[in-house]
Order: structure tokens, then C-alpha cells, then sequence
């Protein structure tokens, strides 16, 4: 069952149970820290350009937008985590809206951790990992920003991020970057692999 990435819409930005969109489709959620480049993600593998909105302000999104393509998948951008400058109160918040989400949402096949490839996990990172690994039979791990990198270092910091999260056989970590066609490849390879029969 191909997708049709043209038919693709922003169904609702929610901050509650209540506003989820009612329907059935399969969902992938998205979670990662503030500036990790989810919606950078997003707009290339739709293959659009500012679908997503990249803001320039990390920890910027605080709801949860539901993206429906070709009404057969819902791709599913959770708020940012772990950046600092703002209120406990809002931080707060935010945990709250992406723990409802993921502790009540029947229609949610797995959730995606994207991680800096330049960067070390941080204990954000493995802690949400950990509740991947709870709502999932594997982890799937998504190492972003990969072309700022030789192939030297994101050999050694992929090594890092499988050491760091203690990915195991059966995981899945994925290199990506918004600046060729092969990250969006792996990611539909990802998707028609294990998410949706084609």
C-alpha cells in the first residue's frame, strides 16, 4: 500500500486528550530535544518545504501537531524536550501533554527518538528511550544533522548513541539528514518495513 506524500495536511494541533483527531489510522510520533530537527524531519520526508514550521527558537512548539498523509498514516510532532530557559511551570506542562499522549493514544504504533548525531545522548534522551521501550517491542532511533559530520566522526558517534541509549539487536538507529534524498529514503523503508504493508 504506497503512500501519496502530495495528500498531506496538518489535521490539528492539540494540547489535549479531548482535541486528538478521531481516527484510526496508524501513528508514528516524533520525540525528541528542542532543536533536534523533527520539523526539519518531517518536511523532508513529505518532500515539501515550511510544511513544518523550523523555528529559529528552540522549545518553540508546544503542542502536539497531528500530520495526516494520504489519510492511511499519521505522523505525530511532540513537543520538544529539555530546553532550559523556560519556566518549571511550562516544562511541566509540556511533560504532562506528552505523557498523556503517549500513555492514551490507541492508535500509536511506535514512537521515534531523534537524537543529535553530534552529540552525545543526553539523560533526557535516555530516559525517554526508556519509555520507548516500554510502549515498544524495539527502539527506533533517528540520528539527525548527520552532514555535519565526516564519515569518521559519525561512525564514532554512532557508536557513541548505540553505547549511550544501550541499543540492542533488534533496534533500529537510522542516519538522517535534510541534505540529500537518503535519509527520507530510510525513513519510507523504515515505514513500509515495519509500519504499513505495501
Amino acid at each position: 500500500m504506497k503512500i501519496n506524500t502530495n495528500k498531506t495536511k496538518l489535521l490539528i494541533s492539540a494540547v489535549k486528550k479531548e482535541q486528538y483527531p478521531a481516527t484510526a489510522i496508524p501513528e508514528i510520533a516524533l520525540v525528541g530535544r528542542s532543536n533536534v530537527g523533527k520539523s526539519s524531519m518531517i518536511n523532508k520526508v513529505l518532500n515539501r518545504r515550511n510544511f513544518a514550521h523550523v523555528s529559529a527558537t528552540p522549545g518553540k512548539t508546544a503542542t502536539i501537531n497531528f500530520y495526516e498523509i494520504d489519510e492511511k498514516l499519521m505522523l505525530v510532532d511532540l513537543p520538544g524536550y529539555g530546553y532550559a530557559t523556560r519556566s518549571k511551570s511550562e516544562i511541566t506542562k509540556w511533560g504532562q501533554m506528552i505523557d498523556e499522549y503517549l500513555n492514551t493514544r490507541a492508535q500509536l504504533m511506535q514512537v521515534v527518538l531523534l537524537v543529535d548525531s553530534r552529540h552525545k545522548p543526553t539523560e533526557h534522551d535516555k530516559m525517554m528511550l526508556d519509555w520507548v521501550r516500554y510502549r515498544s517491542d524495539y527502539a527506533v532511533v533517528f540520528a539527525t544533522k548527520t552532514d555535519k559530520l565526516s564519515k569518521a566522526q559519525l561512525e564514532k558517534n554512532l557508536d557513541v548513541i548505540i553505547d549511550t541509549l544501550r541499543l540492542q539487536e533488534g533496534d533500529v538507529l537510522i542516519p538522517f539528514t535534510t541534505k540529500n534524498q537518503e535519509g527520507a529514503e530510510n525513513f519510507w523503508e523504515y515505514i513500509y518495513g515495519c509500519v504499513i504493508e505495501e
